[in-house]
């Protein structure tokens, strides 16, 4: 696929990089001849600096033939701009990356008037992340697949936890739920499972399940599966104000913790259910008069990276179990693991994340196609959901039957609403949804994972 990105900021050089190693023909536009010559000498990329808002620039990064345009700047006009004008330059599908709440509202409306394939909003998605968290503490990660049928979900094991000592195999007959362990994370090394892997303590898991099969497994390993009643968050930003909206009709309450006082009067008017506080995180007292070590999670989502890792160190030093925190700054990775901070959230990679499956989505190749794709362990393991077509050679034998390459993983088979997990006898349907988790970083097509 040809596809044109305008801005290389972060999430415009992680798309290049990723889509260019999927074997797409890729050209980076920007208006910083620096930041086009950075990615185009480290990555097999095409880039032309200037304005991607304009007909000529986008002539001259190749819109005539393109297949699809993300337009990813710091500027939402601009993004939805470079869409227009690419539209009424080709029939390439697009999609614009749009913060401003405003616009966010609107989002069904602009993809219906101007031709988007997609909008979406960083600060929403990581709202929604955080949200699905909050609902499912056990987790430090959930992804949905085949409509919400069948979920991945990434936990960290406790040194109390029963499962420390036994293999995939005994923890399978003692506990018989109908679950599958995909990967084992153990400091820097990633494994995918087998039936011999065996747990120690600080592993982080990742099984797939449907949600009740989960739920089923985390009781039965007496996991601090507890629901959350209420939460502390620091920071009245965007994000914040998307997790009042999304989890105003459920149970959790939410104390937020703001040092802007206009945006302390916005939210209590706004939402009555919350707590409102008036007052600096910075200042652990203050944290710990509201209640930090009573509070079911920490969520961590100040506009600087360095105060969200700091304050989730304190609020773990206090007792708190649940911590979420927001970075902005992919590259502080390796530290973050080394804090031991359960859950981190960066907006930047949800986007990119988003926007990747929905270009790998695009690929409607031989055998399958690709439905859904999250990364399990970023840029090491990936899950990807294929539905099955007629002339798939995966489709109608027996999985034992089939030469798989190595660190391949067939982790569900979902035909309508029954959930498979997989076993050797198990046979593939055309129209299955079949979830494989994989070393193979970006598989384009079930038949990827055939020898």
């Amino acid at each position: 696929m040809k596809v044109i990105i305008i801005g290389c900021g972060k999430v415009g050089r992680t798309l290049a990089e990723k889509l260019n190693a999927d074997g797409n023909d890729v050209t980076v536009v920007d208006m910083s001849a620096e930041k086009v010559k950075t990615i185009t000498e480290r990555l097999d990329v095409m880039g032309v600096v200037g304005n991607g808002a304009t007909h000529t620039v986008q002539r001259e990064a190749g819109i005539g033939t393109a297949d699809l345009l993300i337009a990813v700047t710091n500027s939402d006009e601009l993004n939805l701009l470079c869409s227009v004008v690419a539209k009424k330059e080709s029939n390439c599908q697009t999609i614009a990356r749009v913060k401003n709440p405003d616009y966010s509202k609107d989002a069904p409306y602009l993809k219906e008037q101007l031709g988007l394939a997609m909008v979406i909003n960083p600060e929403y998605a990581a709202a929604e992340e955080i949200a699905r968290i909050l609902r499912f503490p056990s987790a430090i990660k959930i992804e949905p697949f085949a409509k919400g049928k069948v979920e991945l979900i990434k936990f960290k094991l406790p040194k109390e936890s029963p499962l420390i000592g036994m293999t995939v195999k005994e923890m399978a007959v003692k506990y018989r739920t109908e679950l599958l362990v995909c990967t084992i994370e153990r400091g820097e090394e990633a494994y995918i499972a087998n039936g011999d892997s065996r747990f120690e303590e600080k592993d982080v898991v990742s099984i797939v399940a449907s949600p009740k099969n989960a739920n089923e497994f985390f009781t039965k390993i007496k996991y601090k599966g507890h629901s959350i009643k209420n939460a502390l968050v620091v920071g009245g930003g965007t994000i914040t104000r998307y997790l009042c909206n999304i989890l105003e009709r459920t149970p959790i309450h939410l104390k937020i913790v703001e040092k802007d006082l206009k945006s302390c009067e916005e939210m209590s008017a706004q939402w009555s259910k919350y707590d409102i506080i008036h007052g600096d995180a910075a200042d652990h007292e203050l944290l710990v008069e509201e209640g930090l070590s009573l509070a079911g999670a920490f969520v961590a989502l100040s506009s600087l990276d360095e105060e969200n890792i700091l304050l989730s160190v304190f609020a773990k030093s206090a007792g708190c179990n649940k911590l979420i925190t927001k970075i902005n700054r992919i590259d502080y990775d390796p530290i973050l693991g080394q804090l031991e901070l359960d859950t981190t959230i960066c907006p930047k990679n949800v986007t990119a994340d988003i926007i990747l499956r929905y270009v790998r989505a695009m690929k409607n190749t031989v055998g399958s196609n690709v439905e859904t794709m999250y990364n399990i362990i970023r840029d090491k393991v990936e899950a990807s959901e294929f539905i099955v077509k007629e002339n798939s050679p995966i489709a109608g034998k027996p999985l034992a039957e089939l030469k798989f390459k190595e660190n391949i993983l067939i982790a569900s088979i979902t035909r309508g609403n029954e959930v498979i997990i997989p076993r050797g006898q198990d046979v593939i349907l055309a129209g299955d949804a079949v979830v494989i988790v994989s070393k193979q970083i970006g598989l384009q097509d079930v038949s990827d994972v055939l020898r």
